[in-house]
């Protein structure tokens, strides 16, 4: 795949970058490089190669899944003008 003038300044509107006319050759010569250099990576076989998440093999830490803290719900409604069975109450706003 190869970029020409038309896409250049179509990618700068779309990136909000403005480019002059005589920049666009350049941005033309570095964008068909990036992207021969992306055909180059499809040409690679990975076939038997692990994906890896990190350069360093590690496994995540994990907590323990327990239940903390709690029971305490009427200290969270305790400054609410209006509670009700430690539940918030608020005007009724839909008819």
């Amino acid at each position: 795949m190869s970029v020409d003038a038309a896409t250049v300044k179509r990618i700068g509107r779309l990136a909000r970058i403005r480019i002059e006319e005589e920049e666009v050759a350049a941005y033309q010569t570095e964008l068909n490089a990036i992207l021969g250099f992306v055909e180059q990576l499809g040409e690679v076989d990975v076939e038997g190669v692990e994906a890896m998440t990190s350069v360093t093999p590690m496994t995540l830490r994990r907590r323990v899944d327990v239940i903390s803290d709690g029971n305490y719900a009427e200290k969270i409604v305790g400054n609410a003008p209006l509670t009700e069975d430690n539940f918030f109450m608020v005007p009724k706003v839909v008819e």
